[in-house]
């Protein structure tokens, strides 16, 4: 997911999404240390676009305050 793509979306549709990618992030690792992904890498980008959000609604809690 871009970064472009997430400042679009609402505060509301964002956390929505990173309660959604965070499950699915666990279950990956879960599965992974059970048996080999077929895409390792699966793993980072959830984790990188974890952060994209997490910065985005850290921008927009700081500039409503």
């Amino acid at each position: 997911m871009k970064i472009a793509e997430i400042k679009e979306l609402t505060t509301g549709e964002l956390q929505e999404r990173l309660v959604a990618l965070m499950a699915e992030y666990d279950q990956k690792r879960i599965d992974h240390s059970v048996s080999s992904l077929e895409n390792p890498s699966e793993l980072k980008n959830l984790r990188r676009t974890i952060a994209r959000i997490n910065t985005i609604l850290a921008q927009r809690s700081i500039n409503n305050d």
